[in-house]
């Protein structure tokens, strides 16, 4: 079951730890959204900078897209004077502006960093790029399988003998972009309040890729572990660090590094004597030895067996079905938000709270509630103006 949040009279009222942070967010897609709709869901102000008119790659319609939740939608024509006036006006009322264009795109377009800092200078000025704002690959395009390739991740990981496995935008964008990008952003904040002064958080995919893969590179240069890929202790290579199906076609995880964790799961299997798992001579047989014992029941028979237990075996659950799991539905993990199955924020407060917000808007649904809010003055004049455009009325919060 998920859980329902809680309704409240304010769904656009601020609540968690950045309860009071004010943040511009130049629309973008990918890692940009992401690192913007985490600070929202802690609680931070968040105006997203929409386009006037559709543009770029968009996969969802915004307001069904998740990413975008959290944050009120103002519409700005920033390709005339008075659209880049009212952004100059946000940001010097702003903690932190986000940008995911390429390098140079925004000094020419009249809010680079200098600019803005000028007008603010305790501003966090976050830049989301894969390449980097330098290096002979920064004015060049790329996505997330590309970024992780050239940084080192994407080689080591499949199995053996086969190519490299793409793993989702997961590691690229989210992990080694968003999370780096909200990382700089918060500690430059926090400097902020000390110095009095702003400052350029520059974070590159290809940089925290790389910082990603500090322990693997480790135990590559300590001879710990191989370049063939599929071989090694955590990529498949171990029989008891592995995926194996069961009778339903459905997957089982073994992930019993600690010797005392494999001997209670080999206990539960019930196999007697396995060939020694330190013997990575011995690894064929006893890889097909667990796969032939876990394709004699299902998911559900080998998941009641292993449950509660500490041998590192859990179900693979597919993501329609994750938010049924009962321990996940047990935290909350997922909620119902808006009749939407959605991740709730992460991670967790126990004094300051964060909870889910406004739901996902089309573009300039709240030009004039977001601009009138920041106190930027005369905002029909600037819709009249064209500077900025109101799509459609919000509906009254209830």
């Amino acid at each position: 079951m998920t859980h329902t949040t809680e309704s409240s009279p304010d769904r656009g009222a601020a609540k968690g730890p950045l309860a009071g942070v004010r943040v511009v967010e130049l629309a973008g897609i990918g890692p940009g959204p992401f690192a913007a709709m985490l600070l929202a869901d802690l609680g931070a102000d968040v105006v997203r900078v929409d386009r006037v008119a559709p543009g770029g790659l968009q996969v969802i319609p915004q307001d069904r897209d998740l990413l975008a939740r959290g944050r009120r939608s103002v519409a700005i024509d920033l390709k005339r004077p008075e659209g880049v006036a009212v952004l100059l006006d946000l940001v010097e009322r702003a903690d932190v502006l986000i940008e995911g264009f390429r390098p140079g795109v925004t000094e020419r377009l009249g809010f680079g960093p200098d600019v803005c800092l000028a007008r603010n200078p305790r501003l966090v000025y976050g830049r989301m790029t894969g390449w980097g704002q330098d290096g002979p690959l920064a004015p060049s395009a790329g996505h997330d399988v590309n970024y992780v390739s050239v940084a080192g991740a994407l080689d080591p990981i499949g199995r053996a003998g086969g190519p490299p496995q793409i793993p989702l935008n997961l590691l690229g964008d989210f992990a080694g972009g968003s999370l780096y990008l909200v990382v700089g952003i918060l500690s430059a904040l926090l400097e902020a309040r000390t110095s009095g002064q702003g400052q350029v958080v520059d974070a590159a995919i290809v940089d925290g890729a790389a910082h990603l893969l500090t322990m693997i590179t480790n135990l590559q240069q300590v001879g710990a572990w191989s370049d063939a890929r599929g071989t090694n202790l955590l990529d498949s290579g171990a029989p008891f660090y592995d995926v194996y199906e069961t009778s339903d076609g459905r997957w089982m995880s073994v992930g019993a590094l600690e010797p005392q964790f494999y001997a209670e799961m080999e206990r539960l299997l019930e196999l007697g004597d396995l060939p020694d798992r330190n013997d990575p001579r011995a690894w064929p047989e006893l890889r097909a030895r667990l796969a032939a014992r876990f394709a004699e029941r299902t998911q559900a028979e080998w998941a009641e067996v292993f449950e509660g237990t500490d041998a590192c075996v859990a179900p693979v659950v597919p993501m329609r079905e994750a938010p049924k799991h009962p321990h996940l539905a047990a935290r909350g993990t997922y909620v119902e938000h808006d009749g939407v199955v959605q991740a709730a924020p992460a991670p967790r407060f126990s004094r300051t709270p964060a909870a889910l917000g406004r739901t996902p808007a089309k573009p300039g649904t709240h030009t004039r509630e977001a601009l009138a809010a920041w106190g930027i003055g005369d905002v029909d004049a600037l819709v009249a103006s064209g500077a900025v455009v109101q799509t459609e009325e919000p509906s009254p919060v209830e």
